[in-house]
């Protein structure tokens, strides 16, 4: 999930355990905790971008990282505070407050190697990276409990309520994607397409509009479902997938075509732009409904520039370039209505 909510639930998890104790510092330092996990992505500056890629949400947010960093910090900040507060309960705070972060992030779509070193990256892909129905209900009753004194129930009472609104709302993103899951191929049979797997991930910003990934053996397919109103088997959208044009180029340096296919699962479609080779990561979604079919660019992949034939410079594709044709008022009506 997006920093700022990752810092609401650690802050909230610190808060749980030690803020009748220790007052909006348990808060503080739960909230920093709760960010310690993603500064991993400052690998991202000093390594190739797909090295990057692979190793976020590794280590850092596997329990492994939080059994050893739990100590450490524990032991520093009880000193820091002069024994004021019990080791054990700082502990209790580092831990819980680092753990629930790559737990968070196991319901959105990148997922986790929570049981590094082990490599399979577990992922419900049920939730967007930033969902404000998640992050702004639970940020509220926060403040507000931190706005209390730490004797004052209330504050215990609203902290609590934000934690329980967290797991609702988590596992009903998980409840409606079973559902949609459920009923996923009927969306492409009246085009007669003959889908060979089917992924369905959460539209950014909602849990109420979903996207559905279908493939063949020459193409991708993607459309969309509302839970407002029935599927409209004409809103589809066909990418080739052209797999080829990775399969055929060579690396200057160490080959990462097979690395590619691990972090997309598969899900990647190959575009040759001028001298550059983009390949998209389709799972993160295209932006034909968000900038109301002015563009119909994915959101995520990588770029490789082609010199000959051979790969001698990779970039990380931002979304930060296709944002510009957003219409976000456009894409909120098609949420609520055809």
């Amino acid at each position: 999930m997006d920093s700022l909510t990752q810092i609401i639930l650690g802050a909230a998890v610190g808060e749980a355990v030690a803020g009748k104790k220790m007052g909006n510092k348990a808060a503080m330092w739960g909230a920093i905790a709760g960010t310690i996990p993603d500064l991993d992505v400052f690998i991202r500056h000093y390594s190739h971008p797909i090295e990057g890629a692979l190793m976020h949400r590794g280590f850092s947010h596997s329990i492994v990282f939080a059994l050893i960093i739990t100590p450490i910090l524990a032991f520093l900040v009880h000193k820091l505070y002069k024994n004021r507060f019990e080791l054990n309960l700082w502990r209790k705070l580092f831990f819980l407050s680092i753990i629930t972060h790559p737990m968070l992030d196991i319901f959105t779509s990148y997922g986790t190697q929570f049981f590094w070193p082990f490599e399979l990256r577990w992922t419900f892909n049920s939730v967007f990276v930033v969902d404000p129905l998640y992050t702004v209900p639970f940020g509220l009753l926060l403040l507000f409990a931190l706005f209390l004194k730490r004797d004052n129930s209330l504050r215990r009472k609203l902290n609590k309520i934000g934690l329980i609104y967290s797991c609702v709302y988590l596992f009903w993103g998980v409840a409606v994607k079973l559902v949609i899951v459920s009923d996923s191929s009927n969306y492409f049979s009246g085009k007669n397409i003959d889908e060979e797997r089917t992924l369905v991930t959460p539209m950014p910003f909602t849990s109420f509009y979903w996207m559905v990934l279908a493939e063949n053996e020459d193409n991708y397919f993607i459309t969309y479902k509302s839970l407002f109103y029935s599927h409209n088997e004409n809103d589809l959208e066909i990418y080739p997938k052209n797999h080829q044009a990775l399969e055929e180029v060579k690396w200057s340096g160490e080959n990462y075509t097979e690395t590619l296919k691990f972090l997309t699962k598969g899900y990647y479609s190959a575009e040759q732009i001028g001298d550059t080779l983009a390949v998209y990561d389709l799972r993160f979604g295209e932006m034909s409904t968000l900038s109301d079919g002015a563009s119909n660019q994915p959101l995520f992949g990588y770029g490789m520039v082609v010199d000959n034939g051979i790969v001698n410079k990779t970039i990380r594709y931002s979304p930060n370039r296709v944002w510009k044709d957003a219409n976000f008022g456009a894409y909120f009506d098609r949420i609520f209505s055809k």
